[in-house]
């Protein structure tokens, strides 16, 4: 193993294999697990959803930050308490994975951000669906309005 796998590696349980993508992986999955977004609204918390498989928060915590790989029957377990397909958790996966952890991007992506996550807790708390549709065509109608204008400043600029 080599010094920096060595140095990265802390406590007890699997190293991750040289040269394999094996942590680029298990930080995948543990990304689509973090998602808050299901879990969260699902009203689940770490805790929670640790119980309902037989593990700590902490074990939980561990999985969402790619510290631990997820066995299948465990992929399983989560699949069936966040009722979403185990191929969930490998939306988006590269056909093939960087061979080792590099740099991640630097931008999150959106869905992983907290404020997506409470600005879709805000909007469903909101209970006339008619003002929930009026604010959903609010924003829809803004982005289009500065997409046109942006779209606009760009022809001018090149004129």
């Amino acid at each position: 193993m080599d010094v920096v796998s060595e140095a990265k590696h802390k406590g007890r349980g699997r190293r991750p294999k040289v040269g394999t993508g094996l942590d680029t992986v298990d930080t995948h999955v543990g990304g689509r697990l973090r998602l808050r977004l299901r879990r969260t609204l699902l009203g689940l918390s770490q805790t929670e959803l640790g119980r309902r498989i037989g593990l700590t928060f902490q074990q939980i915590q561990k999985y969402e930050h790619g510290t631990n790989g997820i066995a299948a029957s465990r992929l399983w377990q989560l699949a069936d308490v966040l009722d979403v397909p185990v191929s969930f958790f490998f939306d988006g996966m590269p056909d093939t994975a960087p061979r080792a952890s590099g740099a991640s991007d630097p931008e999150t992506p959106p869905l992983d951000r907290r404020e997506t996550l409470e600005l879709v807790k805000c909007y469903y708390r909101i209970k006339d669906p008619r003002v929930r549709r009026g604010i959903f065509d609010l924003i829809k109608a803004t982005v289009d309005s500065l997409e046109n204008l942006i779209g606009l400043q760009k022809r001018i600029d090149r004129s």
